[in-house]
């Protein structure tokens, strides 16, 4: 039983090393989706600020609340599209510069208020990469050894549950082996 928890230890190990070292260029595929999602947001919104520069003295809060203010439904509604760009151009400038960071920093952004969708978009893309940098090997150290502590602590959690189960059970009882053999006498 020790070979094997020795083979599947060193197995979690290696594969937990190689996963973690990828992490670094998943976070770099998911910047580089929310650097392009930001350019086209701009591209969008460029036209409306180009407006705003000619009538709004180059607000393009002003720009939305004329618009906001009109009695034209069809004004009011674009402007609400208009803010809606500029909100989205915010967000993801704000989610650019929290991915400016190192690795670990990038990943728990990630986790505690990436989004979801562009997540799923960058994964269902996702090319594998191993970096050699001091951040991508790092994340590979941290990321295996905690995968491995966490398989270590769970066999020797099933082990002692295991043990104690074994303890508890009643002992056999014995058969007489040779009273079951055929042609002694």
């Amino acid at each position: 039983m020790s070979v094997l928890r020795g083979l599947l230890d060193r197995a979690v190990l290696i594969v937990g090393v190689f996963g973690g070292g990828m992490v670094p260029s998943y976070l770099a595929q998911y910047r580089q989706r929310v650097g392009g999602a930001l350019g086209q947001a701009l591209k969008d919104l460029a036209p409306f600020q180009q407006i705003a520069d000619r009538f709004h003295e180059g607000s393009l809060a002003k720009l939305i609340q004329h618009h906001l203010a009109s009695t034209d439904p069809t004004f009011r509604a674009e402007g609400a599209a208009i803010q809606a760009m500029a909100d989205s151009v915010a967000s993801l400038r704000t989610a650019l510069a929290a991915l400016d960071a190192d690795v670990f920093h990038q990943l728990f952004y990630l986790l505690t208020q990436g989004d979801a969708p562009m997540a799923q978009a960058a994964w269902g893309a996702f090319q594998p990469g191993f970096g050699l940098t001091v951040d991508s090997l790092a994340m590979a150290a941290v990321f295996g050894l905690s995968i491995w502590g966490v398989f270590l602590a769970l066999w020797w959690l099933v082990a002692a549950v295991w043990t104690r189960q074994l303890r508890r059970r009643p002992p056999l009882p014995r058969s007489n082996s040779r009273s079951g053999r055929h042609g002694s006498t």
